[in-house]
């Protein structure tokens, strides 16, 4: 399996910065997720927020939505 920086992806601690800023707990996420089609438990969202998962595009799309990050936020981690 390709890594970044031995990651799976890039995005995790961005994810979690926000989620945190919404004051939205792993379990909260999830069910706001749902109504996006997209079924991620909590401890996936751990494993994604700290690397250790792999984040397909939809649910990409997903969490960007629920936690309200701007898309201008993932051009700036690549840059």
């Amino acid at each position: 399996m390709k890594k970044y920086e031995e990651r799976n992806n890039v995005i995790g601690e961005l994810v979690k910065e926000y989620r945190e800023k919404r004051n939205l707990s792993k379990s909260e996420v999830s069910r706001q997720l749902q109504l996006h089609a997209v079924y991620i438990d909590r401890t996936e969202l751990h494993r994604m927020e700290t690397g250790r998962m792999i984040i397909k595009d939809f649910e990409l799309i997903a969490l960007f939505k629920v936690l309200k990050i701007p898309f201008d936020k993932l051009r700036d981690l690549v840059e």
